[in-house]
């Protein structure tokens, strides 16, 4: 398939500046793979779509204050540092994206806080954008890591046009984020209150927790026509042992396996054994799904809806089926569905 294929007008208006006020009760489209019907329903719906001995499959990530400001030494000039990943904790190695990029070059030192609290040194170049940069403190690591987070900020997606506010510290992250390490939000997971979640239990739907750390990679943008030509940036994925039993049984028995948003399937799809099964995994992955792909683990999907020409987009087209998933989104531009990261969410079932 084409990038062009997954083009469509999106209005401005239609992405989403705030959440809803309650998690669970963003609008939901329902879209039933075999009969092609699509639903209007509320999020907290989602519960009378499962029975007992399904599983969700959640990935429980957790989003780091990312996005910094500092000043460049000599000139003053503002610069924004966007922490990637850590790199090595001994040397206080971050891989960062910075912005402007022309402006800094290796060797550049870069001061942050009011009075300069931290200081980092670029030391490499990696690509036009990104940067590695060591942070020169000489005190305990803890204390440093408090500091950097301290004067860092929730990493909302620029298609958000509104500065950061306090309530997003906790809004832009799942109520079961675990695992520090991504620099995103796996937004289909957002859309879950505690309460919901526990009415999933009470009914005996069972919880698989998976981890892939979001990168700045789901977002990037696809610059190739021909899609079996585009490479994603790694991240790194988790699937233990227990999640994998849970999964399987619930495969055996011919229950519903639903991953909670993109990164869910790109974690678990990237741990199948050869028999078809979920395996237990610690790595990386660079899986990019996109039509046509045989789906090995899960049989339903919930997912926002996303932005024109996005790898979310492409991946939902290749779970729902192209036709249906951007007949749905037809049907979403048209009845002002929400989009994007605080938008309204998409629930596909065979």
């Amino acid at each position: 398939m084409k990038l062009s294929s997954f083009n469509f007008n999106l209005p401005k208006e239609l992405i989403a500046n705030y959440p809803t006020p309650n998690r669970d009760e963003s609008r939901l489209m329902v879209i039933h793979k075999k009969t092609g019907k699509i639903e209007h329903k509320t999020f907290k719906d989602t519960l009378k779509y499962f029975d007992e001995g399904d599983v969700l499959m959640l990935n429980n990530t957790k989003v780091f204050p990312a996005r910094m400001y500092g000043t460049k030494e000599k000139t003053g000039a503002k610069i924004e540092v966007f922490l990637l990943r850590e790199l090595n904790r001994g040397a206080l190695l971050w891989d960062v994206l910075v912005d402007p990029a022309r402006k800094i070059r290796v060797g550049n030192k870069l001061y942050f806080g009011a009075n300069d609290e931290l200081i980092a040194e670029v030391v490499d170049n990696t690509t036009s954008r990104g940067r590695t940069i060591r942070f020169l403190f000489d005190g305990d690591y803890d204390k440093f890591k408090r500091i950097l987070y301290s004067m860092g900020e929730t990493p909302l997606p620029k298609q958000i046009k509104r500065n950061v506010e306090k309530s997003d510290e906790e809004r832009y992250q799942t109520v079961f984020a675990k695992n520090e390490g991504a620099v995103a939000a796996p937004t289909a997971g957002l859309h879950f209150s505690r309460e919901l979640l526990k009415r999933f239990e009470i009914k005996g739907i069972e919880l698989a927790e998976v981890t892939l750390h979001t990168g700045l990679g789901t977002f990037r943008t696809i610059d190739v026509e021909d899609l079996s030509k585009h490479k994603t940036d790694a991240e790194y994925i988790e699937v233990n042992e227990k999640a994998a039993k849970i999964v399987n049984a619930a495969k055996d028995g011919g229950k519903k396996v639903c991953a909670v948003g993109t990164t869910t399937t790109r974690a678990v799809e990237s741990c199948v054994s050869a028999q078809g099964y979920l395996t237990p995994y610690k790595g990386w992955t660079n899986l990019f799904i996109h039509p046509p792909y045989d789906f090995e683990i899960a049989n339903a999907m919930i997912t926002n809806f996303h932005t024109p020409k996005s790898s979310l987009l492409i991946m939902a087209a290749a779970f729902g089926g192209y036709d249906l998933i951007m007949k749905a989104y037809e049907v979403a531009l048209k009845e002002k569905y929400r989009f994007f990261t605080y938008g309204d969410a998409m629930l596909i079932l065979e």
